[in-house]
């Protein structure tokens, strides 16, 4: 007999969580350091966030494999967001500096995978031939994005990954990173917009994600503390 289903919001991204007590607790105890703190512990969070949004770099000249992280469709196609992401790779691909692409996220709402949408994008603006595109469509956040990307760039259990090129937007870049390198990537971020957007609803993506940070870190140094294998074995 089947259960009864979430809204889908909170069937994505940190939403899809709040029904696990650990996480519960790293929020608890997230929200106890940032009263604590005065709010510097955000404050620096946040610091972290803005540095990496305005100083990573758009292009590159090393060739790496590139992970382009997916975004949610708009009736079964790539928004803004995503678009931006999807061109900034198919650029390097063309000139050339990207060894492999592999295009991160599942089912968002609609009949196509993200990743998959993402495919049909870059194929219609047109894509080298010489440049591998690999589709991970199973994931649902940027956690899971990067633990399907582990395994699928991998040829064996005990091979090293290869170096990466992160390529998302930039109020994106800080969060990925973190749990990249927490993965064990050796990874690099790319920006997907040339400079940092100043808008209101690009502000407030910072924030969010400065929050989304510290949450994640907060909950992973409090697993250290604390001993909680199951909760630190998320992103190690």
């Amino acid at each position: 007999m089947s259960g009864i289903q979430a809204p889908k919001i909170l069937r994505r991204g940190v939403w899809r969580y709040l029904s696990d007590r650990d996480i519960l607790i790293a929020a608890l105890v997230t929200a106890v350091a940032f009263v604590g703190s005065l709010g510097l512990l955000y404050a620096a969070h946040l610091a972290r966030v803005c540095w990496l949004a305005g100083r990573s770099p758009a292009r590159v000249a090393e060739r790496r494999t590139m992970l382009v992280f997916g975004r949610r469709l708009v009736d079964d196609r790539v928004e803004t967001d995503f678009i931006e992401r999807l061109a900034r790779v198919r650029q390097h691909a063309l000139d050339g500096q990207a060894e492999r692409v592999l295009l991160l996220g599942g089912f968002s709402g609609g009949t196509m995978s993200e990743a998959d949408a993402g495919e049909r994008w870059l194929l219609a603006e047109g894509w080298p031939p010489t440049v591998p595109m690999l589709l991970e469509q199973v994931s649902i956040d940027s956690l899971e994005n990067l633990r399907h990307a582990r395994v699928l760039l991998r040829e064996s259990d005990d091979s090293p990954l290869p170096r990466v090129w992160l390529v998302t937007s930039r109020y994106h870049l800080a969060r990925c990173l973190y749990l990249a390198r927490r993965l064990g990537f050796d990874a690099a971020p790319l920006a997907a917009e040339e400079r940092l957007p100043l808008t209101r609803r690009y502000v407030a993506r910072i924030l969010m994600e400065a929050g989304y940070l510290m949450w994640i870190d907060t909950g992973m140094r409090w697993a250290a503390l604390t001993g909680n294998r199951r909760m630190a074995g998320r992103i190690a």
